[in-house]
């Protein structure tokens, strides 16, 4: 079961502001929301990706699969 409750975290510690669902010792993963950024994002190359994609050569011609449709 996966649930999500909130609070907040001060000085080291977590606080949930609701009550838990769970009575007994549970594994949990914290995902802290911040507004802060951390790093700055990679500045974009134009032309970045040039030769690593390919289209094939029929790329705009119909499907196979489709035909019936058609």
């Amino acid at each position: 079961m996966l649930t999500t409750i909130k609070g907040y975290y001060e000085e080291g510690h977590i606080i949930l502001t609701e009550d838990a669902p769970v009575h007994s010792k549970t594994d949990v993963m914290v995902t802290f929301l911040t507004d802060d950024v951390q790093q700055k994002p990679a500045k974009r190359v134009p032309g970045g990706l040039k030769g690593k994609a390919e289209l094939p050569d029929d790329f705009n011609e119909p499907l196979d699969d489709l035909k019936d449709y058609m």
